[in-house]
């Protein structure tokens, strides 16, 4: 007899700020009990966001960054670090442990059966596979992947590379812990466009959402859907940098709002 499909709610954004996004997935992990998956088309302002035990000298060109303005944001995952802009496709799962039957509580079989999830959607293109912890087509990554794991909840967050400005790659040193197969390229040697395997962003991203539905009941919802008035206490580490202040990171000093997510694709 076939199991139910477990139960997900998906929130469609359109260029929301990811420090928002960044926010609303910590309190969604840590304050949450259901079942979420957000897809977020793009995001403004243009951001580095670096995982939560990135070193900003090791992995940016600080001083351009400073001079350029960019905001700086210290995640609550693990993993990479990466300039996002409106070329990047963000897509977090946020379940509750067990909701996928047979997949074990730990870093790696989640990755691995995140694999699976994205097969549909990139199953037309040669070389589709993860490679240690990103999406790659052959050689050439389009997709970064980090992590966020507590006692009954796990976290699986996506920037997929629709496109992207080259000049934006200048912000990013050459990390010292790479992964294998990049064999020491750059930035630009080392990723690829989605926009170049797609007839359509708009396709793309319907892709995506019809995935959720080989593994999941879906219901869509709009960001002012979400009751963020609750009190459960939660940690924060979702850390905001301002200019000369990359090496002093801060909490931020502002609550979450519905209203922040202005690209609720519902509005």
């Amino acid at each position: 007899m076939m199991q139910p499909r477990p139960f997900i709610k998906l929130l469609r954004l359109q260029s929301a700020p990811v420090l928002q996004q960044l926010m609303l997935e910590e309190r969604l992990l840590r304050a949450s009990k259901e079942n979420w998956c957000i897809l977020n088309d793009g995001t403004q302002p243009p951001a580095i966001v670096m995982g939560i035990s990135g070193k900003s000298h090791a992995l940016l060109e600080v001083r351009r960054v400073v001079n350029d303005g960019i905001p700086v944001i210290k995640r609550f995952s693990g993993g990479g670090t990466v300039i996002v802009d409106a070329g990047t496709v963000f897509v977090t799962l946020i379940c509750s442990k067990g909701a996928i039957p047979g997949l074990q509580h730990f870093p790696r079989p989640i990755m691995q059966w995140t694999e699976k999830f994205y097969f549909p959607v990139f199953k037309e293109i040669t070389g589709f596979q993860l490679r240690e912890h990103d999406y790659v087509f052959g050689q050439h990554k389009f997709g970064g992947n980090a992590q966020a794991i507590i006692k009954d909840r796990w976290l699986h967050h996506t920037s997929l590379l629709w496109d992207y400005q080259d000049s934006h790659m200048d912000y990013l040193k050459l990390p010292e812990r790479a992964p294998s197969y990049r064999l020491g390229r750059s930035h630009k040697k080392f990723i690829c466009r989605l926009m170049d395997h797609f007839p359509s962003r708009e396709l793309f991203l319907d892709n995506i959402a019809k995935a959720l539905e080989y593994h999941f009941s879906v219901q869509e919802l709009a960001a002012r859907d979400i009751d963020l008035s609750s009190s459960v206490e939660y940690l924060r580490s979702t850390k905001l940098v301002v200019g000369n202040e990359l090496e002093n990171l801060t909490e931020p000093s502002y609550e979450l709002t519905a209203a922040m997510l202005v690209g609720d694709k519902h509005n």
